[in-house]
C-alpha cells in the first residue's frame, strides 16, 4: 500500500476512535465538541485546505466546497458527530477509489513489465551491466537466457525462443535466430544471443509502449466529457436549491429556521456528484487495461468509446489481411528447368530490394554467384536487365517483355507475374503471391455478425488480386491500383458519407500512416517496433492477428456498457435520495451512507472493466450469409 493510503487509514481508524468515545464515555459537553472538532480536522483538514484553494483560484463548487459548507453548517448548527461522519465516510469512499486506481495501474503495469533494468555490454572477454539508455545504436549487446532484451536490434550470432506475450498478448513462444530482427521488451527463454541495437533505448520499442500506456488516458471519452459538463451545471443549482432550501420553507410556510438548514445541509452532502466523478474515468481506465492484456493498446478513453460504435471498417490489403510476405507460388517454365528458371531470374534479381526479388531469391534457396552478373539495371515500374554468363536476361512484367520484343505468355494463376527471357527468347514466368491471413475471413464474419454495416479493402495491388482477396475473405466492397493519395482522398470522402459513425481504418502503420492519421479510428496492424504506426494510430495491435480488431470492439462495448450503469444508477439515486432530504424523510447519517455507500458500489461495478479482456471474438455467431463484392 502507498504511503499516502496508510496515513489515510490511519486518519480514518483515529477520527472513527475519537468519535466512539464521544458516544462511549460520560464526558462533559465541551470536551464532546472538542474531541469531534479533533477528529474533523484529523479527517477533513485536507479537504477544507483544497476547498479554500480552489475558491482563491474562483473554482467553488467542486465537491471539497461542498463537503465543508455541509459539515461546517453541521457543526454550526450542533451536530458534531454528523459532521465528522460526513467527512470520514467521504475520505473512506476516496480510500475506495485509491485502491481501485491502484490495483487497475497495478494490473497494467504487471501486464506491462517489459521495461529492462539493464544491458550486458561485452567488453574484454567480460560482461558488463549498463543502463540501456547509455548503449549507443550499432552496438553489440549479450542478452542470456531469463533476460529481457534490452533494445531493439539484429541477430548477429545466437538462436533462442521468445517470450512476447507482454507486448503482443501472443502466449506462443517465437523462434528466432542468427539474422533476425527482435524488439525490446522480449523475454529470453533458452540461448545466448550477440544483437547488433538499431535504436536508442527512447527511440526503442519498448520505451514507445510504456509512454503510450502510461498516457493512455489523456483523452476524455464522451461519457467522460458528459460527466464535466454535468457537473458544471449540477454543482451551482444543488447550491442554489440547498439555499432556497434553507430561506425559502420558513418565510412561505413558516417553521424553524434551525429544521430547514440541517435539511439544505443534509441536501448538499447527498448532492455531492464523486460516485460519478470517480467511478466512470475508473471505468475507462479499466478496460484499457484489459484491452493491453490481449496486446490491444488504446491511447484513450475517446478512442475506446468510438471503438463500440464502429459501423465501418476500411482495411488496407497487404500486412493487414494479407501476410506482407511474398512467396513464389508457381513456377512455369519452357527451354530449360524450373530450377534454372529460378536461378536465373535470382541473378538478374540478385541486386534489388524489392519484396519481390526477395521472394525469388528465397525460392531459389542456392548461393548466388553475382560474379557471374556483369551488368545490371533497374528499369523502374518494369523489371531488370541484366548480363548473366554473356547472356541479356529480362525479368519483369509485360511492359518490360515489350521492350524485348517478347510476347509474353498468359497466366491463369492470381498474384504477381514475373516474366522471363533470355536474348529475346520466353523462358517462362514465376508467379509471386502474398498469402491470406488465416484469421482473416473468420474477422470480416465476426465483424458482421458484431454489427458493423460494411467492410471495405483498399490497395495499390491489380484489380484481379485484390479481387481474389476480396472474394476469399467475402468483403463488400474493395477499390485496387490505388495510390497513397488516393487512399486518403477515399477515407475523407467517405467520412463525408458517414458523419454520425466513427469510420475505422486498419493498416500495417508504415505505408499508410496518412491514412491511418486521417480516419476516425486509425488501427495500426502488427505494428511493433514500427514509428509511423505508434505515432498515427489511436489504436496499435501488437501482433499481426486481425481477430484482435473484433476483441477490442467487444471490450469497448462492455466498457461502455458499465459506464452507462453507473451514469443512470448514480443519477437515479442521487435524485431520489435528494427528494426525500429535502421532504426531510432522511437524516444526515442516512445521507451520508447513501452517498458513500452509492460511490463504492459504483467503484466495484466499474472494477468490473478491468476484466473485460475475458470476451472473446469466437463467442459471436458467425452469419452464414455472404456479403457483397464491388
Amino acid at each position: 500500500m502507498e504511503k499516502e493510503q496508510k496515513i489515510k487509514v490511519i486518519r480514518i481508524i483515529t477520527s472513527i476512535v475519537l468519535l466512539m468515545a464521544t458516544y462511549i464515555l460520560a464526558i462533559p459537553e465541551e470536551i464532546h465538541i472538542g474531541l469531534c472538532a479533533i477528529a474533523y480536522v484529523i479527517i477533513g483538514a485536507d479537504i477544507v485546505y483544497a476547498a479554500l484553494r480552489n475558491l482563491c483560484k474562483g473554482q467553488f463548487l467542486g465537491e471539497s466546497f461542498l463537503m465543508t459548507i455541509a459539515t461546517v453548517g453541521a457543526f454550526v448548527i450542533g451536530e458534531y458527530p454528523e459532521a465528522v461522519a460526513v467527512m470520514m465516510f467521504y475520505q473512506i469512499g476516496e480510500l475506495f477509489s485509491d485502491i481501485a486506481v491502484e490495483r487497475s495501474r497495478a494490473s497494467i503495469a504487471a501486464l506491462m513489465d517489459i521495461r529492462p533494468d539493464y544491458a550486458n555490454i561485452e567488453k574484454e572477454g567480460s560482461l558488463t551491466r549498463v543502463s540501456p539508455s547509455d548503449v549507443p545504436v550499432g552496438s553489440i549487446i549479450v542478452v542470456k537466457p531469463g533476460e529481457k532484451i534490452p533494445l531493439d536490434g539484429k541477430i548477429i550470432s545466437g538462436s533462442t525462443t521468445l517470450d512476447t506475450a507482454a507486448l503482443t498478448g501472443e502466449s506462443l513462444p517465437r523462434e528466432v535466430s542468427e539474422g533476425d530482427t527482435v524488439i525490446s521488451g522480449s523475454l529470453n527463454l533458452t540461448g545466448v544471443l550477440h544483437i547488433r541495437t538499431s535504436a536508442t533505448f527512447g527511440e526503442s520499442t519498448v520505451a514507445k509502449i510504456l509512454d503510450l500506456v502510461e498516457n493512455a488516458d489523456t483523452g476524455k471519452a464522451k461519457s467522460e466529457k458528459f460527466i464535466t459538463r454535468f457537473a458544471r451545471y449540477y454543482t451551482p443549482a444543488v447550491v442554489a436549491v440547498a439555499a432556497l432550501l434553507a430561506l425559502v420553507p420558513p418565510l412561505i410556510v413558516g417553521g424553524e429556521w434551525l429544521v430547514w438548514l440541517n435539511r439544505s445541509l443534509i441536501f448538499l452532502v447527498i448532492s455531492c456528484p464523486c460516485a460519478l466523478v470517480v467511478s466512470v474515468p475508473l471505468t475507462f481506465f479499466g478496460g484499457i487495461g484489459g484491452a493491453s492484456r490481449k496486446g490491444i493498446l488504446v491511447k484513450s478513453s475517446n478512442y475506446l468509446e468510438m471503438m463500440a460504435h464502429i459501423k465501418t471498417v476500411v482495411f488496407d490489403k497487404t500486412g493487414t489481411l494479407t501476410e506482407g510476405n511474398f512467396s513464389v507460388t508457381a513456377v512455369y517454365s519452357q527451354m530449360m528447368s524450373e530450377h534454372e528458371l529460378i536461378e536465373l531470374a535470382a541473378l538478374a534479381e540478385s541486386f534489388s530490394d524489392h519484396p519481390l526479388s526477395a521472394s525469388i531469391r528465397d525460392a531459389c534457396n542456392l548461393p548466388l554467384d553475382k560474379t557471374r552478373v556483369t551488368g545490371y539495371e533497374n528499369i523502374a515500374g518494369e523489371g531488370v536487365v541484366a548480363i548473366i554468363d554473356d547472356r541479356k536476361v529480362y525479368a519483369g512484367n509485360e511492359k518490360l517483355m515489350s521492350r524485348a520484343g517478347v510476347p509474353p505468355q498468359s497466366c491463369e494463376k492470381i498474384g504477381t507475374i514475373v516474366h522471363v527471357a533470355v536474348d529475346s527468347v520466353y523462358m517462362g514466368h514465376i508467379v509471386v503471391s502474398d498469402n491470406l491471413k488465416p484469421q482473416s475471413t473468420e474477422t470480416i464474419a465476426r465483424l458482421k455478425a458484431s454489427g458493423v454495416g460494411k467492410t471495405i479493402m483498399l490497395t495499390g495491388d491489380r484489380s484481379d488480386v485484390a479481387k481474389d482477396i476480396a472474394g476469399k475473405v467475402n468483403i463488400d466492397e474493395f477499390h485496387a491500383e490505388l495510390l497513397p493519395i488516393d487512399k486518403v482522398r477515399f477515407v475523407e470522402a467517405l467520412r463525408k458519407e458517414h458523419a454520425r459513425s466513427p469510420i475505422a481504418f486498419v493498416g500495417d502503420g508504415i505505408n499508410d500512416a496518412p491514412v491511418i492519421k486521417l480516419a476516425d479510428i486509425g488501427i495500426a496492424m502488427g505494428a511493433v517496433g514500427s514509428d509511423a504506426a505508434i505515432e498515427a494510430a489511436d489504436i496499435v495491435l501488437m501482433n499481426d492477428n486481425p481477430m484482435n480488431i473484433v476483441e477490442g470492439m467487444m471490450i469497448a462495448r462492455k466498457t461502455l456498457s458499465i459506464v452507462k450503469q453507473n451514469i443512470v444508477f448514480a443519477i437515479g439515486i442521487k435524485l431520489l435520495m435528494l427528494l426525500l432530504g429535502a421532504l426531510g424523510v432522511v437524516n444526515m447519517w442516512a445521507a451520508v451512507f447513501a452517498d458513500v455507500g452509492v460511490t463504492i458500489l459504483a467503484i466495484l461495478n466499474a472494477l468490473r472493466s478491468m476484466r473485460v479482456s475475458n470476451v472473446h471474438a469466437w463467442s459471436l455467431p458467425s452469419p452464414t450469409a455472404g456479403g457483397r463484392r464491388a
